[in-house]
């Protein structure tokens, strides 16, 4: 039996509800640039670009897309406040790094970092930190047409303390911030639809209005064929309880098309079986889910499909800071899977493609912060070369 419960495919919006886009047409948009299936390195096989694969049933699957290589990454933008010196509680600390940082935007940049094309969608401050990470996304080349700025909250900030063994806890303040207050009317529909792929978090559905905004926007794209990604990016302190964060989690679960998860969430989601048991991963596979992805550190990956599963090892590095690392990865694997979603039905390219992904995470572990470690297509490339699996 499977652990999500059966919900409506898209939750908390009313029946007949109308969805509006902002007018942008004074915004700039950044210029498309299309990756390449091509970013593996020359000692791997290389597969010429086949394109999309026209869908067999109706228009509405997602493997049926536009030309268009766009990703767009909707949720929370925050600064990153990270210790100086790691294996101290955050009293302890004496400095702090700062840091943008906050799962969606960073899959965006990375994204941008690998040659892509991306955008953000999300809400700050109409403060300094808000300014701040709007000139990292237009620094980085990511279209920042759908942030929006709030003159009566606060950009989001999260204070990150770094254990020994370089993992994280964290300490939030956002009581709301400006992320948490996106609204559905202020959705920019028109880049969403024209998306390849509608990547999003769970942080984003704990209050509203977000949580409305988050349903409308992923509404909006699955109507118009675009393929949804989702990594839960389980934040238990954000949440009421741990309840809640399991049923707001699973809420949207039978949307998605791809799903990346860790082991971590594997254990919370199935409220503690073993994440490592192919039999309890497959019970989290829902009907509709073209690829499943589990990612455990420096150990690489596994993945799932209706057809084959298996494993791809990472890349042994030394571990400064793991903020990050995780949608390093999401980055390195929608990027591949935006130049030829055909990698869904193709396993031998389908672990090429995994392999890049596990080394744009290890080499993100190897700085502190998040946005600042995310690594270029050459450095991953050069990775894959130099570095021992």
């Amino acid at each position: 039996m499977a652990f999500h419960a059966a919900a409506p495919a898209f939750p908390g919006l009313a029946s007949g509800a109308r969805l509006r886009s902002n007018d942008a047409a004074s915004l700039r948009m950044f210029p498309t640039r299309r990756p390449t299936i091509a970013a593996l390195p020359t000692c791997y096989p290389i597969r010429r670009h086949r394109g999309c694969i026209k869908a067999v049933s109706g228009n509405s699957d997602p493997l049926e897309t536009s030309d268009s290589s766009l990703i767009v990454c909707f949720g929370e933008m925050l600064i990153d406040f990270v210790p100086t010196v790691s294996g101290l509680s955050l009293a302890e600390a004496p400095a702090f790094k700062k840091a943008p940082g906050g799962a969606p935007a960073n899959v965006a940049v990375g994204i941008a970092r690998l040659g892509g094309s991306s955008a953000f969608i999300g809400k700050v401050g109409d403060d300094e930190f808000g300014y701040l990470l709007a000139n990292i996304l237009k620094e980085n080349n990511v279209n920042s047409q759908g942030m929006r700025f709030d003159p009566g909250a606060r950009t989001a900030l999260a204070f990150v303390t770094l254990r020994s063994d370089g993992e994280r806890e964290f300490m939030f303040y956002r009581n709301p911030s400006a992320d948490m207050l996106l609204e559905v009317a202020e959705l920019d529909l028109d880049i969403i639809t024209k998306a390849k792929i509608f990547h999003y978090g769970s942080i984003s559905l704990i209050t509203e209005p977000c949580k409305s905004a988050h349903i409308a926007a992923a509404k909006a794209a699955k109507e118009a064929g675009v393929l949804l990604s989702y990594d839960p990016n389980l934040r238990l302190p954000l949440w009421p309880s741990a309840e809640s964060a399991r049923d707001g989690i699973l809420s949207i679960w039978d949307t998605a098309d791809i799903i990346k998860i860790s082991e971590e969430e594997i254990s919370f989601l199935t409220k503690g079986e073993d994440p490592y048991d192919d039999a309890v991963v497959r019970k989290l596979f829902h009907p509709n889910l073209k690829l499943l992805l589990v990612t455990e550190g420096p150990n690489g990956c596994r993945y799932y499909s209706k057809d084959f599963s298996g494993r791809v090892s990472g890349l042994k590095v030394e571990q400064v800071d793991t903020t990050g690392a995780g949608d390093a990865f999401v980055a390195g694997i929608l990027s591949q899977l935006a130049s030829d979603i055909s990698l869904l039905q193709d396993e031998q390219w389908l672990r090429e493609a995994l392999k890049f992904a596990n080394a744009c995470g290890a080499l993100t572990v190897m700085e502190r912060g998040a946005i600042p470690a995310l690594p270029t297509r050459e450095a991953v490339l050069s990775a894959l070369v130099n570095m021992v699996a």
